[in-house]
């Protein structure tokens, strides 16, 4: 599918999509929980609709109610099949993992696309130690796993992603039966712990947070009781939404909480920083260039190490900002659904945006006007999302090839575009 975007002042206001981060945690900690979930404000992602295939492989019992809410009824860990496929989920494959290897069976761990490359020695090195037997292709998939899982006292490098962490602290609190401690080295994207930690307390698990430096997991009681939870707003994807308003005209976006532990949340500073028109509220935030309209937006520089899936769109921005802005954090880029790092460069020269990598840094020559042109999402869905973005105030049509990588995450993105007054056409 090919997306053409003709250049447009947006305005009016939406709701920001689900969030998939949150939306796949609850649909662990209602797997491990015994009993009913009531899950309201469900996504329908990509990544969701794995998640939800993924609990009920592992046993679960998924069905969506009349008011769009969904129900889920579990047991605990009992594979109902001896395959479990995460799609392209990086957080899935993560996060499952660790939980399935609770069952004592023989589970097949698969992916598709770029799912396939990312690299899983984490699981080759520690699922050992913890009396897990793994088969592995060279550290990538499929893995082959048997449990059951035994808690121990261990220690972990979080330094290429959380979301090992974020399983075995489920995992761990489903099954210690004493304190346990998980010592970390070098963790990243810590505010995505900490919206693991909240949904974990949700469910009842009591975890101590010891600085991030380590991890004490404490034995609860069963809980058999319904338990209800509400998926929040995606600072994510709402991200695209905000840049587009400070580069493109006002709107008002709602859904968003600003008390949300999301990493992405952070997009808020960029955006102050740039000079744009920004008013915040609990229910909403309306966004706008800066005032006058005469005023440039100005360069930033920002760290997007705990939060490099909000390269993309900080790049869509920086190409509207009089001057050189930089991004701290590139290193966290390379095993992503493409290594967007060369992918940002490469596309977005193609609009006459240069973009230069050294070290750890990225820094973006913005404010001389974008041109349009054809580009290519490179089968990620935050590169489709940008290019997006930057084309509606370029001086002419683009077109974004392999448009639909957009599902994977948002797949209302580019209808939510057009509800805002963009200019977008989907064509085969």
């Amino acid at each position: 599918m090919k997306a053409i975007i003709q250049p447009a002042i947006i305005k009016g206001q939406l709701v920001a999509p689900t969030s998939k981060s949150s939306m796949q945690r609850a649909c662990a900690a209602a797997l491990l929980h015994h009993g009913n979930t009531i899950i309201k404000n469900p996504g329908k992602s990509n990544d969701d609709l794995a998640a939800l295939d993924i609990i009920q492989k592992l046993g679960a019992t998924v069905n969506e109610l009349a008011d769009g809410t969904i129900n889920i009824q579990s047991s605990g860990v009992y594979p109902a099949s001896g395959e479990m496929n995460c799609g392209e989920s990086g957080l899935s494959i993560r996060m499952f993992t660790p939980i399935a290897a609770l069952s004592d069976q023989y589970i097949t761990v698969n992916g598709t696309g770029s799912l396939l490359n990312r690299p899983m020695d984490f699981f080759d090195e520690i699922f050992p130690k913890l009396d897990i037997s793994i088969e592995s292709h060279n550290g990538k998939l499929p893995l082959k796993i048997k449990g059951p899982l035994q808690p121990k006292n261990i220690t972990i490098d979080g330094s290429l992603s959380s979301q090992f962490l974020t399983g075995l602290l489920m995992a761990f609190a489903k099954a210690a039966t004493v304190p346990i401690t998980i010592t970390v080295i070098n963790l990243k994207s810590k505010p995505y712990i900490d919206l693991t930690l909240q949904v974990m307390k949700h469910f009842g698990y009591e975890v101590e947070n010891n600085n991030y430096e380590s991890f004490t997991i404490f034995p609860v009681t069963l809980n058999t009781t319904t338990l209800i939870y509400t998926v929040e707003g995606d600072w994510s994807g709402g991200a695209f939404l905000l840049i587009a308003g400070t580069i493109s005209g006002k709107i008002v976006v709602k859904g968003l909480d600003p008390n949300s532990t999301q990493a992405d949340k952070a997009i808020l500073q960029a955006i102050i920083a740039s000079g744009a028109t920004i008013s915040i509220e609990d229910k909403q935030i309306e966004i706008a260039p800066p005032v006058t309209g005469l005023v440039a937006l100005k360069p930033f520089h920002f760290n997007a190490t705990d939060c490099p899936d909000l390269f993309p769109p900080l790049v869509a921005l920086a190409a509207y900002c009089n001057g050189i802005s930089v991004i701290e954090g590139v290193s966290r880029l390379a095993h992503k659904e493409s290594n967007r790092g060369l992918t940002l460069q490469e596309e977005f020269a193609k609009m006459g945006v240069e973009i230069v990598l050294q070290d750890d840094l990225m820094m973006i020559k913005g404010g001389k006007g974008l041109n349009g042109a054809i580009v290519h999402s490179r089968h990620d869905h935050r590169i489709a999302m940008a290019c997006a973005i930057a084309a509606l105030q370029a001086n002419g049509a683009t077109t974004v090839e392999d448009a639909e990588a957009i599902n994977k995450s948002y797949p209302d993105f580019y209808s939510h575009l057009q509800l805002l007054n963009a200019d977008v056409s989907l064509t085969n």
